[in-house]
Formats: C-alpha cells, structure tokens, sequence
C-alpha cells in the first residue's frame, strides 16, 4: 500500500510563499496593498493561508509574469474595470519596454563599432565624430559632449562637436586650447576677480573663439552643421519636450568656478557678443 499524504488546511508564511514561489517579504506587502486579504492568525500568534489564499498567491504570480502591475492586479481582482482595460494598459508597457530595449541595443552597436565611450551620445553626435582616429577626441571633449547633450539636447552637442573636430585636425589651435585651459585651471580663490589677468585672459578666449570659428568655415563644418537641423528635425520623436529648460539644467549643473573664473567667463561672452554686434 502506498501511504497517504493529507495535504494542511492551513499553512504558515514560509510555505506559502515557497509553493507560489514567492517570499514571505512579497506577500506582507501584498497585505499592506490591499492586493492580498490578511488571513487569520493561529493559536501561536502566526497568519495561516488556507486554500483561497494561495489560489490567489498563484494568480497573482502569473499576473506578474505577465508584467501585470499591482495596481493593475488590484483593480481585476475587484473588478473595478474590465480586463480589456488592464491589457491595454500592459500593451502599452511593454511597447514602452521595447522601445528602450531597442535603443540599448543601438547603444551597444554604437559603443562596439565607435570602441569608446563616443558610443554612449546620441547618434547625431557619434556620427559627426567617429572618423576622427583613436584619440583625437579627448575625455574631456565627450564630458564636455555629455554635459551639452543634456542642457541643449543631441542638437546642441552635434553642433558643439564642430569645435572638437577642428581642435583634433589643427595641432596649433588644440596646443592653444590647452593653454588657455591651464590658464583658466590657475584663476583659483586666490586671484581676485579683477584682477588684470582676467581681463587679458579673456580677451585671449575670444580671440581663440574667432580663431576656431574661421577654422569651421574654412572646412566647410558650418555648412554639415546646416544640415544637421534637418536630420533632427527629421528624427525628432517628441520626447524632446520633455527635456528640462536650458536655464533650469545650467542653473543644476555644478562647476565650483572660483569668482575670477566666472568673471573670466562672463567678459569672454561678453566680448564675444560685442564681436557679432559689431559684425552685423
């Protein structure tokens, strides 16, 4: 004779959860959600799961394998809407999912094809840059990329990357780049804001600036860059609306700037917008 196994009316947490597959945390919280009645305690003080309790532990194990939410699952559970309601939402979920599942992977396309981290900004930046040589383009440049992107959007670091290409193709201008940063890196607290340096300083960034820009048209970059309003514009999702304002994020975007380097700054841009008024 084969011996006869009778199964428990009720079970303790721990087995409940191990035959759903579950934890005891999971299903507590279940209970603190509403999404999981609370059954009864036994004579030692402990919650007993009877049969109804783990049919609905079960359910909501498939549910969630199906990228049900909670929420979801609460609703079905009380009917408050139609199941039509509830896999039209998860559609739409899982087109989300999808839909970044696919951009990951481009992500990974990009970073083994460009073998940098070039690979990780947005293909209208990566495009622009990833026929320079191994290199060319320095760390600081894709920080400087990375930071734009998120203040001005893919627009805004395809055009900055114009600088960056001019400064990996012309030596004298990235040795001139260098100095002026080594500059800039020695306006530390000490020096006070106005003091002559910063002004000279100044004046020798805006002529670097103009310097770079005749370098850009001479390569014919500003005329790529005209052309690259058209592929956004082509490419734009809508997404973009959601980005935060420039002024917001540059107001984020912590630099730890002494007070003569900002004031370095600041006459740079000034001196430069005195360059285009007097242009027009």
């Amino acid at each position: 004779m084969y011996p006869s196994v009778m199964p428990p009316r009720e079970v303790k947490i721990g087995d409940a959860a191990a035959f759903a597959g579950t934890t005891p945390r999971a299903i507590r919280h279940y209970h603190q959600i509403g999404l999981l009645p609370e059954p009864g305690r036994g004579g030692d003080g402990r919650r007993r799961y009877g049969y109804d309790d783990m049919i609905r532990l079960l359910w909501i194990r498939k549910m969630s394998e199906a990228g049900i939410s909670l929420d979801d699952m609460r609703a079905a559970f009380d009917e408050a809407r139609g199941i039509e309601d509830v896999l039209g939402r998860l559609e739409e979920t899982l087109a989300a999912q999808e839909a970044d599942i696919k951009r990951q992977r481009a992500a990974v396309q990009r970073l083994r094809v460009v073998g940098s981290p070039l690979g990780l900004l947005s293909p209208l930046v990566t495009d622009r840059l990833s026929h320079l040589p191994s290199g060319a383009v320095r760390p600081s440049d894709l920080d400087a990329l990375l930071v734009t992107e998120r203040i001005f959007g893919p627009l805004g670091a395809a055009l900055q990357a114009s600088a960056f290409i001019t400064l990996a193709t012309h030596p004298g201008l990235r040795a001139e780049a260098d100095r002026l940063d080594a500059a800039d890196a020695a306006l530390d607290d000490t020096v006070a804001p106005h003091d002559p340096r910063v002004e000279e300083l100044a004046a020798q960034h805006c002529a670097h600036h103009k310097a770079l820009l005749q370098a850009i048209e001479a390569a014919g970059l500003d005329a790529a860059e005209e052309k690259l309003f058209e592929i956004y514009d082509a490419g734009a999702s809508g997404e973009e609306d959601a980005r935060m304002s420039a002024f917001e994020a540059v107001t984020k975007m912590p630099y730890g700037f002494s007070a003569a380097r900002t004031r370095c700054i600041e006459l740079t841009a000034q001196l430069l917008a005195e360059e285009l008024s007097a242009g027009s």
